[in-house]
């Protein structure tokens, strides 16, 4: 027994404590879009790419806010721009649709009702009986 306590104090005597360290903050938490407002988008982006209008999306997200960005073809500026920013949700909603140029075309609070502004209007016609 003697033999076995020997080895196991030498292999241990090498061996220094780690000094105390602060514990590292947790990481600070990233803004994305839940399950159902990706669903919300990506059904319209699904009936854009259908009728020929959109071809690509990407995904940002950022620490304040979550973009999806459409594109008509990957290597332009994107059409539109659907933003989710917390910060807003209490004054002018969470959500808005950025153009091209930067101008804000709706924010609300509601995203099903803000992504109507990208919806193609329906052309009516008269029709003669």
């Amino acid at each position: 027994m003697s033999e076995v306590d020997d080895s196991a104090s030498q292999r241990g005597a090498g061996v220094r404590p780690l000094p105390y360290s602060q514990p590292s903050p947790p990481p600070k938490p990233v803004v994305a879009f839940n399950r159902r407002e990706l669903d919300t988008i990506l059904r319209l982006y699904g009936r854009m790419v259908a009728d020929g209008e959109w071809r690509d999306y990407a995904i940002d997200l950022l620490k304040d806010k979550a973009v999806f960005s459409v594109f008509r073809r990957s290597s332009e500026m994107p059409l539109y721009r659907i933003e989710k920013d917390p910060k807003l949700a209490r004054r002018q909603g969470a959500f808005s649709v950025v153009g091209t140029g930067g101008m804000i075309l709706k924010r609300g609070h509601d995203l099903a009702q803000v992504i109507r502004v990208l919806e193609k209007k329906k052309h009516l016609r008269v029709v003669d009986a």
